[in-house]
């Protein structure tokens, strides 16, 4: 098993002796003041939001904790105010789809140097799973300048690695004629759409894909296995987002979690509630701080995303941390009045694992009946998956005895996901409870 080409990465960005985690925290301790000190002079939301924080008072990362949060509401309020270049040096904004309770939307400000840090992570991340001998696909919008798709090709091409850019995935015939005339054996893409994909197109994936990237989402277990022990694939996941700069974290050969871009980004894990940092091993919400962005940096920003950092070494052999899979997202579970909650994390696990599904939605209404609407390309099979669906989500409710559940095929849906019709939307739980909608 290789090291993750990360280290190297890392170490070679940073200047410190390879295998010193000491050096390590003390270059992210020097970037964090740097940052804050940056964002202070030229940011007029940092310039207020840091006014708490004393010079002198952040001496070591575990002071760090006294910094302030930065939350998604904040963003989505005002985001031009944490802007710290002039208009004339943005080379990309990015307008994300979830919009805040005013209709506010984020948008996020790349300079060209901010987007070339992330082509240089982007080119070492994709040595973990790519050598010369692959031909990428890539799944991802990719025909505008400093997209996630352009990105990807430019580092690939640093690698020597051909890469073909598709974008959108609209049409499984000319995906299928691509992956054949350009001789596809790895792709990268979204999880609920690379799946829909190879149940699709199940042949061309057996002669044809050997490695898959799966990023943007939350990746269930039953994807991974199916991926895996059907089509032999290696699968491996991707951990970032927008905010982070697109690329946040990248599993290595091991496969059991992902290290992290730790020369342009310092994480921590909290406790969602408190906001006290939690023990390695210990699940919490993510929290990042950028160390090298110029256009938009962000200090301590809460991303709202579950996972913990492992307590154990790698089996690849290196000294970075490993944040282990995120576990979904505070936001995609339903708590309950009895103080339980309905994940969409084990919706996944049971729903996804029938192959005849392409997608579904769950939402909880004001009855306290959740609804599951099921999509399936081959409705024959209709009668025999409700029957079984219902008996194992009723066993996982069971003990939520306010909850009942309908199970339905979606008659007038598209039998394909709706990651197909927006392939940046989010899969999430709704709760249509009226005394949650006004919270």
């Amino acid at each position: 098993m290789k090291k993750t080409p990360l280290e190297d990465w890392i170490v070679n960005r940073t200047g410190i002796a390879a295998g010193n985690q000491a050096e390590l925290e003390a270059y992210q301790l020097k970037k964090i003041l740097e940052t804050m000190d940056y964002a202070r002079k030229n940011s007029a939301f940092y310039k207020n939001h840091l006014a708490v924080i004393g010079p002198g008072t952040i001496n070591s990362l575990d002071d760090v904790k006294n910094i302030p949060f930065t939350t998604a509401e904040a963003l989505q309020k005002a985001p031009y105010s944490f802007v710290c270049v002039p208009q004339q040096k943005i080379d990309r904004i990015v307008t994300l789809n979830t919009s805040g309770t005013n209709g506010e939307r984020k948008r996020l400000f790349f300079t060209d140097q901010d987007l070339e840090r992330t082509v240089d992570f982007f080119n070492y991340g994709m040595r973990s799973l790519t050598d010369r001998s692959d031909r990428v696909l890539v799944l991802l919008p990719g025909n505008t300048y400093g997209s996630i798709g352009d990105l990807l090709k430019k580092a690939l091409a640093r690698s020597g690695v051909p890469c073909t850019v598709f974008g959108l995935l609209t049409d499984l015939d000319e995906v299928e004629k691509t992956i054949e005339a350009n001789q596809i054996t790895c792709i990268v893409g979204i999880p609920i759409q690379v799946l829909y994909l190879s149940r699709m197109k199940s042949d061309v994936f057996k002669r044809r894909i050997r490695k898959l990237l799966l990023s943007t989402d939350y990746v269930p277990a039953a994807m991974v296995d199916e991926l895996h022990l059907k089509f032999n694939c290696q699968v491996f996941t991707h951990y970032g987002m927008t905010e982070m700069g697109y690329g946040g974290g990248v599993e290595c050969e091991a496969q059991n979690g992902y290290h992290l871009r730790e020369a342009d980004l310092y994480v921590e894990i909290v406790d969602p509630y408190s906001g006290a940092p939690v023990e390695n091993g210990e699940y919490g919400e993510v929290v990042f701080t950028s160390l090298t962005r110029e256009a938009m940096p962000l200090i301590r920003y809460r991303t709202g995303d579950i996972a913990a950092f492992s307590e154990k070494s790698c089996p690849c052999g290196t000294f970075l941390r490993t944040l282990k899979k995120v576990e979904g997202r505070f936001n995609n579970r339903i708590e309950l009045d009895d103080d339980a909650f309905i994940e969409l994390k084990r919706l996944d696990e049971m729903i996804l694992r029938f192959e005849e599904i392409v997608d579904y939605q769950a939402v909880l209404d004001d009855d306290n009946r959740l609804n599951i609407e099921i999509a399936l390309y081959n409705e024959s099979h209709d009668a025999h998956i409700k029957e079984k669906l219902s008996t194992m989500i009723q066993e996982y409710i069971k003990n939520s005895f306010s909850i009942t559940l309908e199970v339905n095929v979606s008659a007038n849906q598209e039998k394909k996901p709706n990651q197909l019709k927006n392939s940046m939307f989010k899969r999430k739980i709704y709760d249509m409870r009226k005394e949650r909608r006004n919270e």
